[in-house]
C-alpha cells in the first residue's frame, strides 16, 4: 500500500510560479510510475505530467508543455511538479498518483493508478 500526500497549492497571480510536491509513504516507490492530473470544477480529471520509472522518461499534456516541470527524487519518496508562467485556466484540485511502473499501457490514463492522494487546489487570479 502507498500513502500519497501532496503540498504546495494556493493562489498565485497570472504569470506567477507554484511547486507542489507528493510525498509517498508505506513503500518505496521507486519502482512506481508517478503522475500528476488535475480536476477543474464540472471538467474530467485531465493528465498533465508524469515520471515512469521504466527508461525514466516524461510525459507532459501539450497544455502545460514549457511551464510545467515533473521531477522526482526516490531517496527522498517525493516527486515535484514546478508550475511556472501560470495561468488562470491552470486553476484546478491538483493530484498526485502513482502505480508500480510495469505492463502501463497509457501513461497518460488515470484509469492506469492505483493510488491517489487527496489533491491539493491551485488557483491562479487574472
Amino acid at each position: 500500500q502507498v500513502q500519497l500526500v501532496e503540498s504546495g497549492g494556493g493562489l498565485a497571480q497570472a504569470g506567477g510560479s507554484l511547486r507542489l510536491s507528493c510525498v509517498a509513504s508505506g513503500r518505496t516507490f521507486s519502482t512506481y510510475a508517478v503522475g500528476w492530473f488535475r480536476q477543474a470544477p464540472g471538467k474530467e480529471r485531465e493528465f498533465v505530467a508524469v515520471r515512469t520509472y521504466l527508461g525514466g522518461r516524461t510525459y507532459v499534456a501539450d497544455s502545460v508543455k514549457g511551464r510545467f516541470t515533473i521531477t522526482r527524487d526516490n531517496a527522498k519518496n517525493t516527486v515535484n511538479l514546478q508550475m511556472n508562467s501560470l495561468k488562470p485556466e491552470d486553476t484546478a484540485l491538483y493530484y498526485c498518483a502513482a502505480r508500480e511502473d510495469i505492463y502501463v499501457s497509457d501513461y497518460r490514463s488515470s484509469l492506469m493508478y492505483d493510488y491517489w492522494g487527496q489533491g491539493t487546489q491551485v488557483t491562479v487570479s487574472s
